[in-house]
């Protein structure tokens, strides 16, 4: 299940824009564009994480945050707080009243994103579980994305499945047959050829030149992932 992010903005091209970046990574976003809006969401739907802008219609975002620390509901919730008030008695308040981090205007998008991946880990501990990490390849299955370095990689559900299965036994040989059961299930028919598409794919959507291929080819056994597969091109 996708993590719900509450997004309050009154901007509406800065809102597209974090909207865009925050689906991009796999969120759910559920936007507002003021405060009242903002706590019927809160009371309406889960939340995973809030992102506040400061200045807003009916009441502020420090507001919000006020609010939302109060509800029991959302007491834990961690909550980011975005606007252009950089002055640091604005910062230390804003962060007394509740809030987990304070991100100024302008702001870079990948340090925004990369701010919003370490408090999620910070916050709730249980999503450390859902982060399996090989060599500079991530994959969350709290948010169904995949990383290697700085890119994100798309991947189909097939491919997903199985790099997810790789990653969860990495240095392991497995054949054909035990893949095809990893991404398909036991009970389904699928020929043998098919893994090899699918790993070609998988190939493909990783590797971009000058990286190494982490899937290794065992003739006449099947397929393994490490690290010491020399490099591809």
């Amino acid at each position: 299940m996708k993590p719900n992010v509450l997004v309050v903005e009154d901007d509406t091209d800065l809102m597209t824009l974090l909207v865009y970046n925050l689906e991009s990574e796999g969120y759910r976003v559920l936007q507002a564009g003021g405060g009242e809006e903002a706590m019927l969401l809160a009371e309406e739907e889960e939340l995973n994480l809030a992102v506040l802008d400061w200045m807003l219609p009916q009441f502020s975002g420090l507001e919000i945050c006020r609010r939302l620390r109060q509800r029991t509901e959302t007491a834990n919730l961690p909550i980011i707080m975005l606007t252009a008030r950089s002055e640091e008695a604005d910062r230390v308040r804003g962060l007394d009243i509740g809030a987990d981090d304070y991100i100024t205007k302008p702001f870079s998008m990948p340090e925004f994103l990369a701010r919003i991946r370490a408090i999620m880990r910070r916050v709730r501990p249980a999503a450390a579980e859902d982060l399996i990490t090989f060599g500079d390849i991530e994959l969350d299955r709290s948010c169904h994305r995949v990383r290697r370095g700085a890119r994100n990689i798309r991947l189909g559900p097939t491919e997903y499945r199985l790099l997810e299965h790789f990653l969860g036994h990495p240095g392991r040989v497995f054949t054909r047959e035990q893949l095809l059961d990893a991404a398909w299930g036991s009970d389904i028919y699928v020929e043998d050829r098919t893994v090899d598409v699918h790993v070609g794919r998988l190939r493909k959507a990783l590797n971009e030149p000058g990286e190494k291929d982490p899937i290794r080819t065992v003739r006449s056994a099947g397929y393994a992932f490490d690290e010491t597969y020399p490099t591809k091109y």
